[in-house]
This record gives C-alpha cells, sequence and structure tokens, in this order.
C-alpha cells in the first residue's frame, strides 16, 4: 500500500483550489503553487472531476471549483478514488489472490492496518488540510519577517 504521487498531488490540488473558496482557480496556478507539473496535473483533475471532486468552470476567469464544501470531502475518499484500492496486500480485496486467505496468521494484521489507514484518512476532510497549510503558511510567513535587534 504506497501512496501515489497521483493521490498526494490530487489531495494538494485540492486543497489549493479549496484555499479560494467561489473562485475559479486555474490549473496553472496550482500547478506553480504546488510545484506539480501541469501536464500531469491535468490528468489528476480529470480524475477529481470524474470523481466529483471538483467541476470545471468555461471562459476568461475559469477554472476549477470544488464541487463539495471540503467539509464533505475526506482524504480516504480521495485517495481511494485516485489509487483505487488501498488494501496493504491483495489477499484482502481478492480471497482468490492467496491460497492462505482465510487461515493465514497475518491476515487479522494486514486488515488492523487497513482499518488504521481508513480511520486516519477517513477522520480527516479536506477543511482539516485546508487549515493545517493556512497554519503552515501564516509560520512560514512568520518567519520571513525581518527582525530587528531592540532598541538600547
Amino acid at each position: 500500500m504506497w501512496i501515489s504521487t497521483k493521490a498526494q498531488y490530487g489531495l494538494r490540488a485540492l486543497i489549493e483550489i479549496g484555499k479560494q473558496p467561489g473562485q475559479a482557480v486555474p490549473l496553472k496556478d496550482v500547478a506553480e503553487k504546488q510545484d506539480i507539473s501541469q501536464h500531469y496535473l491535468e490528468q489528476i483533475a480529470s480524475n477529481l472531476r470524474r470523481a466529483g471532486f471538483i467541476r470545471s468552470v468555461r471562459g476568461a476567469h475559469g477554472g476549477y471549483k470544488l464541487a463539495r464544501s471540503p467539509e464533505q470531502i475526506d482524504a480516504w475518499e480521495v485517495v481511494l478514488a485516485m489509487e483505487g484500492s488501498m488494501a496493504p496486500v491483495n489477499c484482502l480485496e481478492d480471497s482468490d489472490a492467496c491460497s492462505r486467505a482465510g487461515s493465514c496468521a497475518t491476515e487479522g494484521l494486514w486488515r488492523r492496518v487497513e482499518n488504521a489507514v481508513r480511520e486516519v484518512l477517513g477522520s480527516t476532510t479536506l477543511a482539516d488540510l485546508i487549515q493545517e497549510n493556512l497554519l503552515i503558511e501564516q509560520a512560514r510567513l512568520v518567519q520571513l519577517e525581518p527582525h530587528y535587534p531592540a532598541a538600547n
């Protein structure tokens, strides 16, 4: 269960679009701010649109908007839409993939791993990630502010 760049970049794109509610955000802007290839981001945006996370807006001020509120989108559903499966081993989603399915001593362990990942991602909304991103940006700005020595 490796989370691909497709899922990672998909979440980052949604965060960037979600930071500008009500505005259509051009993919070019998202690509620049998130340091993602625009060509790759176009493929990711296509998947995000098909999965119902974003919608396109045409015209001179076109781009993408969230299709639902950030509180209604959780990281689990985004990662699942981009990855297709989050099972850490094949036998959890296809019992025919392993002759030991149902009688394997490690099957319960892998199920607990999958459930833990589902719990963490499922309890994290896009709104949470946007808020976290804004806090990181604010902290970075504070670090960049010049600090002058105190006058004697």
